[in-house]
């Protein structure tokens, strides 16, 4: 079991930039892909970015690629979203998600096991 706490999320401007954490307990967080999906109302989840456990891996929504990093530190058991250049598209609730399977966060249809509450981001034009 994996319990995920994601916060940074807030009200920016666009183009203003924005770092989320998810912070992870429970089980070895080195064993597990961690990525981030997010949601706006009326909107299926979808996708944003994901890393493989040890980094070397990443994938990106089509939307976000050149705009938002994602990282980790398994020393801390945390995973990161670096958004810049936000626009008011990428406005919703942000959730961190781990699976010990990355092909959870790259295979159409499939859906890692794990999530987290989710935050809130806002971004005014």
């Amino acid at each position: 079991q994996v319990e995920l706490v994601e916060s940074g999320g807030g009200l920016v401007q666009a183009g203003d930039s924005l770092r989320l954490s998810c912070a992870a307990s429970g089980r070895t967080f080195s064993d597990y892909a961690m990525g981030w999906f997010r949601q706006t109302p009326g909107k299926e989840r979808e996708f944003v970015a994901y890393t493989t456990w040890t980094g070397a891996s990443k994938g990106y929504a089509d939307s976000v690629k050149g705009r938002f990093t994602i990282s980790r530190e398994n020393a801390k058991n945390m995973a990161y979203l670096q958004m810049n250049s936000l626009k008011p598209e990428d406005m919703g609730v942000y959730y961190c998600a781990a699976d010990t399977s990355a092909a959870a966060f790259r295979v159409p249809g499939d859906s890692p096991n794990y999530w987290g509450q989710g935050t809130q981001v806002t971004v005014s034009s």
